[in-house]
């Protein structure tokens, strides 16, 4: 269990195992419990009526990643027994690290996807469920395979293998994560002009979400073991740290945003890599509250909320979600701590 996460109980009856569109809503009417990091008082709202929350020169920072389709199936060229293949993280234009799923697979294979996409597995790792993967094809060319091949990730709590679509942002610009950065799924362009006219500045930065499960709780997943790449655009730092000198609020919008800006500060370089560990008793430096939606127990991005309030009031609060019937997930309900 990582420091700061919590454990409670989830009833599976709360996993969002569809898209809000599905259910009969909009994206931007699912519920929102928002929460007082001074006093833990909760109060439970619908997401489209953020603006209330928010005042006239703050910033709001969204993640523009654009989410891929990073579950491959392929086959082993010397046997033909097919497998399953979750890319995890990018390590050059050819080169992925990647979960392989069904079949042991030692260094030198080669994995067959289609008549022009092929892939060599270039080391395995006893230390780590991770392969590194060299594909046939690079750069933009590979990418535009991927997109043609490959399936969303998804998890057991959903059966049903929704379309791409619904995996993205409607901001999403920047094609790198393997999962969604879901804190920013329930936002619509009518939502976002709201807030601009109220006065909320928007500010986009890129953070490409890696694999947050290897399917096997053997495997140690602690955030320091994460690396994933971010890039900070100069003109959105540049109104970020406006705010922060004017005594604006800055609002991250999801664990990825809070990670890229807290990186940022503390080594000065606005691209790169981060493996940034956020728990409770960090020093927030620009984060001054965090929109995200629900974690399940146990989970390190409950040891980030605890930075924002105390785990006395977080747990009372998420018993609260679970009574009041709060969906889970990255098609589920949101929070907001300010």
């Amino acid at each position: 269990m990582i420091a700061g996460s919590m454990t409670f109980n989830l009833p599976p009856s709360l996993n969002a195992t569809a898209p809000p569109e599905r259910r009969g809503l909009r994206r931007d009417h699912v519920r929102m419990m928002v929460m007082s990091k001074e006093t833990g008082e909760t109060n439970h709202d619908v997401f489209f009526h953020l603006d209330k929350y928010l005042d006239k020169g703050d910033v709001l920072v969204l993640n523009s990643s654009r989410t891929i389709p990073a579950t491959l199936k392929g086959r082993i060229a010397s046997t033909g027994e097919e497998l399953e293949i979750r890319l995890a993280g990018k390590v050059d234009n050819s080169c992925w690290q990647a979960l392989l799923i069904g079949k042991e697979v030692k260094g030198g294979e080669e994995i067959i996807f289609s008549k022009d996409l092929k892939a060599v597995v270039d080391k395995t790792n006893s230390s780590s469920p991770l392969s590194v993967i060299r594909f046939s094809q690079s750069g933009i060319d590979l990418m535009n395979a991927i997109y043609s091949l490959g399936e969303p990730v998804r998890y057991e709590y959903i059966d049903t293998p929704w379309n791409l679509d619904y995996y993205q942002t409607v901001f999403a610009s920047h094609p790198g994560s393997v999962e969604m950065p879901s804190a920013g799924r329930a936002f619509t362009w009518e939502l976002l002009f709201k807030l601009k006219k109220k006065g909320v500045k928007i500010a986009f930065i890129q953070l490409h979400t890696g694999l947050s499960y290897y399917l096997d709780d053997r495997w140690d997943h602690h955030p320091s073991k994460n690396k994933e790449e971010y890039h900070i655009p100069r003109e959105s730092w540049s109104e970020i740290i406006q705010a922060k000198l004017t005594g604006k609020k800055v609002i991250a919008a999801g664990t990825t945003v809070v990670r890229a800006l807290e990186t940022a500060m503390i080594t000065n370089e606005l691209s790169g890599w981060t493996n940034l560990f956020i728990h409770p008793g960090f020093q927030l430096q620009i984060a001054d509250g965090i929109l995200t939606g629900l974690h399940e127990p146990e989970a390190s991005h409950l040891a980030m909320l605890s930075a924002f309030i105390s785990q006395e009031r977080l747990c009372a609060a998420y018993r609260e979600a679970v009574a009041e019937k709060y969906l889970w997930h990255e098609f589920g309900d949101m929070n907001l701590i300010l």
